[in-house]
């Protein structure tokens, strides 16, 4: 069985949304062997939406779901992995209506974000009307290999399309050693009660029978 980590790595220069210090992880050892004895300890500050991490319903909408209420079901499940690195800016509900999208579908976008370094702000997203497209499609889940599903538009379109219609979103994906395809996608965000996102481990897996309902 082969094994695709699809998540990005954590580090103190790692890739963050616009490239602002205040998003960047912070390991700080507080502990080392002392005199030779002991062991070692790390503490991590690090946002919830920093590297690969699930958004919650509740991230832009009141009252909505948390990260700890979302089924486990919507986040180790069947995923397909779908190729639009040709797209240079924005992604359109044209892009993607030939890729046979099915409803209950958890789609994963590979675009120009895994072909060139990771992006702090210009990085290929999905318009609003992109986002409405697969929320009528009936997708339960969306993922993009860019740091965030929109680039910085001020109504916040995609994010409410898909998370008032309780679709899942990933950000953060490394896809460029992935094919397209269908997959097992594993998804194991940190177990944070009450928040709206949290940093998470993302592994897919080849399908064991592609005909098993997942």
């Amino acid at each position: 069985m082969r094994i695709w980590d699809i998540s990005m790595p954590v580090h103190a220069e790692m890739p963050v949304w616009k490239g602002k210090d205040e998003k960047r992880p912070h390991l700080i050892v507080t502990r080392d062997f002392q005199n030779g004895k002991g062991g070692r300890e790390t503490r991590l500050v690090m946002d919830a939406h920093t590297g690969t991490h699930v958004d919650a319903p509740l991230h832009f909408i009141q009252g909505g779901k948390t990260l700890d209420q979302i089924p486990m079901e919507q986040l180790i499940r069947k995923a397909k992995v779908i190729d639009l690195s040709a797209i240079q800016d924005v992604i359109l509900p044209e892009h993607f209506a030939g890729h046979g999208i099915s409803r209950g579908d958890f789609v994963l976008f590979k675009t120009l974000n895994s072909t060139e370094p990771i992006l702090e702000r210009d990085f290929v997203y999905i318009s609003g009307e992109a986002a409405r497209a697969l929320v009528d499609m009936g997708v339960v889940g969306v993922g993009i290999d860019s740091l965030g599903v929109e680039r910085d538009q001020p109504d916040h379109a995609t994010h409410l399309a898909l998370l008032s219609a309780g679709v899942i979103i990933i950000e953060g994906l490394r896809l460029d050693h992935v094919p397209a395809g269908e997959y097992l996608m594993i998804a194991a965000p940190l177990r944070i009660m009450g928040v709206e996102a949290a940093p998470a481990r993302v592994i897919l897996t080849d399908l064991l029978d592609p005909d098993d309902q997942y």
